[in-house]
Formats: structure tokens, C-alpha cells, sequence
């Protein structure tokens, strides 16, 4: 027994670190961008509570009954407010001395007198405390998994007009305090569909796996549930790309976790070489990662040059002389992607075969090399889409012909001239950051770190969540799970 629970003590650190899943992508919101969702959460919430329906109120003392209905909310002031993290999963939102004016239709019968009118009244003193549990759900998305709510009404005034105000002030006890305890009773439910169905529906707007474009796809699940401080909320995400043909594959992540360790931005988002690495292997599987050049697309200059440097073979192949030449680019294996303090290349090894391409005949290959090249990568945010810009930075060539050689720096200009801009025209749409409809990034700065890169921005709502909440909710939505995906190509990020 003793032995058993010995070797159990020395498992448990490699039983902990097999538990934890390395992130592609991490995100973390600050104190800073706290706050702006405060501010947005706030006129969320006024709006929830003037929809507020409170029962109406009837009954009888000794010869006078009464009826109270119609109670609508006029006004909402709710000036001390608070939305701050509480650690392990929560965030707390708290409504302090706020005030809620009141108009409800009064009516009121005392033997054969009966008055009718409306009454316009005040809760002061309101005070409101909600707690929200944070969670990764089992498709992997972010959600309230939980609210705990308390509502408080210290004081209530009513005005009471009329020829028989004086019977109404006689009620008055009785007409507040049953006001008071129906509305008090009104505030935590409508506060807890606001938060679990109508705030869980714009969570519902966050990514998880979907396309990026007709070849690849991504995976934007959470690898386990936020971990909350009293200054930051990070969101670890698998962040893995995946061929559309494989939807199931798994890439394991060797690559550096992606640490972050600043607060000054509202909300900092950090990138793996792994995330980089799983798009090209992605690619790579997919069967893209080739150009083909023949004819007219080829360089004129190069063409020249070409025909020269083989021309004993294309007399050899007469009457073939004229065939139009053809350049296929084959990347070989799945590009790599290093990211230093220094900045960020992409490795990339291809076959170059250059051919002739008789009308009506199979091609002719007159050579074939390896390319070696390292190309800079600019990476770049902008709205909630991760840009990429590639130049070319290193090139060699290896050929067993050495005459070849002197195609080192026309290929060179090939690829810097030709290849570079339809790469590029590729990657220009890039790929979308998981983040709710109606929130983009502003003031993006890129950080290079070892293994990892940040973006450092701030938020900013280009949709209010009232209307994002409205648009998406009236789309019938299919059940969450791990593997939905659409079944056509999204329209918005292409190849990365």
C-alpha cells in the first residue's frame, strides 16, 4: 500500500502537466477593457430593467378597494456602478444607490365613489449585486454557466393627486410596500435571462471551428475554463488550423506557451509559433502550396535566359523550339515559422521544375532544384483580422548542373517580383480573432517575444450588444458542439 502511494506522489507532477494543453492563442482583457465593457454593460442593463413587468397590485382595506396596474418605468439612474474581476472564474457587477422612477394606473372604489388616474412613483436606494460564473462550455466556447443575484429597494415614494388623495396617502403603506416587494422581486430574474440566454446568445457570436477559406479551417476552442484574477481574465484557445479534408486531425503543440504578462492595453492577444506552424501544415496538406508559370506568365527576361541556359537541350527536342516554357513551384514539406525578439521569418523548401510544354505533347522537363528560402513575415492586426506580409530575405538554389548557378539571381527576381505578390494577395484577408460581434481591436501594437508574438490594443464597440443580441437571436441557431462547421466557406478571412 505504502509503494503504491509512493509511486502515485512521484506520477502526480507528470499526471498535472499531461492535464495541461499548451494555447495556440491566448487572450486576456484587463482592468482597462473592463471598464469600456462596463460602460456598454451598463446601457445593456438600463435597458433590461426599464422592460422590467411588475404584477399588478389589488386589494381591499375595510370599504376601500384599490387596483394598481399598468406599471411602466420611466427612468432609470444608475450612477454608481461596478464591474470588476473576482478571481478563479467570476466577474461582479454591482449597481449602487441607483433610483427607478415608476407610472402605474391607480383605481380606486370606496362605497359609491370611484376614482381613476395615474400615480407616478420613485424607488430610491436601489442597490444590486450580481456575481457571473465564467466557464468553458463542452463545444469549448466561453459561457455564463451561472449567475447569483441580489436586489435591494431601500426606499419608495409615491405622488398622489386627486379628490381622494387623501385616501390614497391612508393606503399609501400599503400600496409601496406590496410595490416595493413585487418590483424588488422583478430586478434578479430579469437580470439572470439577460445574462444567461441574452449575453450567452453574443457569446454564441464567438468562433470556435469554422472556415477560413475553401481549404483550411481553425479551431478556437477553449482548452480549459478562464482563469480570472483581480486585474486580468485570460482565455487560453487551442488555436490550430486544420485541412478541411482532415477535420479531425490533431497537430500536437510542441512550440514556447505564449506568456503575457502586461495590463497597460485593454486586451492583449498572443500567438504561438505553433498557431503560425498549424496553418502551413495545414496548407501543406491541402495541396496548395504550388505555382505553376507558363508562357506568358513567365518573365520575359527570365524566359530569355532560360531558353539560352538549355538551349542544347531544346535543339535536342526540335521542333519543339518554341514550346512555351513551364515553372512549377512545389513547396516540398510544411513551411516553418521562428519568431524572435528580432522579428519573425518563415523557412520554406521547394522544388523548382522548369519544363517545356509541346502543343498537344506531354511536358518536357529540361531541369529540375531545390529553392531554399527564408522569407520576413510582418504581422499586423486590423478590425479582429491577423494579417500577414511576407518578403523575401534569403534565397540559395542546389542543383547537380552547375551551370545553373547563374539562374540564382534572375530566380531570385522571380520570386520577389512574380511569387511575393500572389502570396501575399493570398494572405491579405487573414484570419479572424475570436472575439464577440460588434467588438473590434483600435491602436494595435506587435510585440515579438521568444516563440511567441502579442498584439497589445484596445476595444471598441462598432455595434452596441442590444442590437448584435437582436440580429443573431432571430436566426435559429443548430446545438453547439466541437466539430459544427459551415458548410460552405465563410466569406470573410482567406489563406494566412
Amino acid at each position: 500500500m505504502a509503494a503504491s502511494s509512493c509511486l502515485l506522489f512521484l506520477l502526480l507532477p507528470c499526471l498535472v502537466m499531461a492535464s495541461h494543453s499548451t494555447p495556440g492563442c491566448r487572450i486576456r482583457i484587463t482592468s482597462k477593457g473592463l471598464d469600456l465593457v462596463k460602460q456598454e454593460g451598463l446601457r445593456f442593463v438600463e435597458q433590461e430593467l426599464q422592460n422590467i413587468t411588475v404584477s399588478d397590485l389589488h386589494g381591499q382595506e375595510g370599504q376601500f378597494h384599490y387596483n394598481i396596474s399598468q406599471v411602466k418605468v420611466t427612468d432609470l439612474q444608475l450612477a454608481l456602478s461596478d464591474l470588476h474581476f473576482q478571481p478563479q472564474q467570476h466577474l461582479a457587477f454591482n449597481i449602487n444607490n441607483a433610483s427607478i422612477s415608476l407610472r402605474f394606473r391607480r383605481q380606486l372604489l370606496y362605497w359609491f365613489f370611484y376614482d381613476i388616474g395615474s400615480i407616478n412613483a420613485s424607488a430610491d436606494g436601489v442597490h444590486i449585486h450580481t456575481v457571473l460564473q465564467l466557464a468553458k462550455d463542452r463545444a469549448g466556447r466561453l459561457k455564463i454557466s451561472n449567475m447569483t443575484c441580489e436586489a435591494s429597494i431601500a426606499r419608495m415614494h409615491a405622488g398622489f393627486s386627486g379628490t381622494l388623495r387623501k385616501v390614497y396617502e391612508f393606503l399609501s403603506t400599503f400600496i409601496i410596500t406590496g410595490m416595493r416587494y413585487l418590483l424588488s422581486q422583478q430586478i434578479c430574474p430579469s437580470l439572470d435571462h439577460a445574462s444567461l440566454v441574452l449575453l450567452n446568445s453574443l457569446l454564441d457570436t464567438v468562433p470556435v471551428r469554422s472556415y477560413v477559406d475553401e481549404h483550411i479551417g481553425i479551431d478556437y476552442s477553449l482548452l480549459q475554463d478562464p482563469a480570472v484574477s483581480t486585474d486580468t481574465l485570460d482565455l487560453d484557445f487551442k488555436g490550430m488550423f486544420f485541412p478541411r479534408t482532415k477535420e479531425n486531425q490533431e497537430l500536437e503543440n510542441h512550440a514556447v506557451e505564449p506568456v503575457i504578462k502586461e495590463t497597460e492595453r485593454m486586451v492583449y492577444v498572443a500567438f504561438s509559433e505553433y498557431f503560425f506552424d498549424s496553418a502551413m501544415q495545414a496548407y501543406f496538406q491541402a495541396g496548395v502550396l504550388a505555382i505553376e508559370l507558363q508562357g506568358e506568365k513567365v518573365p520575359k527576361d527570365l524566359e530569355v535566359l532560360l531558353r539560352a541556359t538549355f538551349f542544347g537541350t531544346i535543339f535536342m527536342l526540335s521542333p519543339t523550339v518554341d514550346a512555351p516554357l513551364q515553372l512549377v513551384l512545389q513547396v516540398s514539406a510544411p513551411p516553418r515559422c521562428t519568431i524572435k525578439p528580432s522579428g519573425t521569418s518563415v523557412s520554406v523548401s521547394a522544388f523548382l521544375n522548369i519544363s517545356m510544354v509541346p502543343p498537344g505533347h506531354p511536358a518536357v522537363q529540361l531541369s529540375s532544384m531545390v529553392l531554399e528560402t527564408k522569407l520576413s513575415a510582418k504581422v499586423f492586426l486590423q478590425g479582429k483580422a491577423l494579417r500577414m506580409q511576407l518578403d523575401l530575405r534569403r534565397f540559395r538554389i542546389y542543383s547537380k548542373q552547375s551551370a545553373l548557378e547563374s539562374l540564382a539571381a534572375p530566380l531570385k527576381t522571380l520570386l520577389q517580383l512574380t511569387i511575393m505578390p500572389i502570396i501575399n494577395e493570398k494572405t491579405k484577408n487573414g484570419v479572424q480573432i475570436p472575439l464577440p460581434e460588434g467588438m473590434d481591436f483600435t491602436k494595435e501594437v506587435v510585440t515579438n517575444h521568444a516563440g511567441f508574438l502579442t498584439v497589445g490594443a484596445d476595444l471598441h464597440f462598432s455595434k452596441g450588444l442590444r442590437e448584435v443580441i437582436n440580429q443573431y437571436r432571430a436566426v435559429p441557431t443548430a446545438p453547439s458542439t466541437t466539430s459544427a462547421l459551415p458548410t460552405e466557406p465563410s466569406l470573410g478571412p482567406h489563406q494566412l
